[in-house]
């Protein structure tokens, strides 16, 4: 729930800072019916492609990733099938897509261009500093070996065709 929260924040705020910003920096860009347009339809390109990607991966999760009966959305097993067997973070790949989806949805040049990038460093952060050592501290050593063969995020052709293939499954 916390989670959702600092999101909820986040994007919230990160709209709210980009459209005030936009009425300093760029005061004409909301004049301009075809950037809106065609913002608009990468929004929701990126958008369409955060939620197959989260969904995804987020299967991957429930298949492989529990033994017994455990609460759902959570995981007692390391997963490394899948788009996992590429990189650590999948789910978070598709994630990191999120802020720019809402960016290029409300038309925010400086949501794109600054507040988007900001964010993103920031759940990197977050990464690195609770996701990764959670993982460490709920599979040990097996995790640890993991992560050394593993990259966080892999841009490989095989990589990202691995993940839009089981996309369209």
């Amino acid at each position: 729930m916390k989670r959702i929260f600092v999101w909820i924040i986040m994007i919230g705020g990160g709209a709210a800072l980009g459209l005030y910003l936009d009425t300093i920096l760029f005061k004409q860009i909301h004049k301009s019916f075809v950037f809106h347009i065609i913002s608009f339809v990468i929004g929701i390109l990126l958008l369409i492609l955060v939620v197959k990607i989260s969904r995804n991966t987020g299967r991957t999760l429930a298949k492989y990733g529990r033994k017994g009966n455990i609460q759902r959305m959570e995981t007692n097993v390391l997963v490394t099938q899948g788009m996992y067997k590429y990189m650590r973070h999948p789910m978070h790949l598709g994630l990191l897509l999120f802020p720019f989806s809402i960016a290029f949805l409300i038309g925010s040049p400086s949501f794109i261009l600054i507040i988007a990038p900001i964010e993103i460093i920031f759940m990197l952060i977050m990464i690195k500093l609770y996701e990764e050592p959670e993982a460490i501290r709920k599979f040990g050593n097996e995790y640890l070996e993991y992560k050394n063969q593993v990259p966080w995020f892999c841009f490989k052709f095989k990589c990202l065709e691995e993940l839009f293939r089981s996309i369209v499954e």
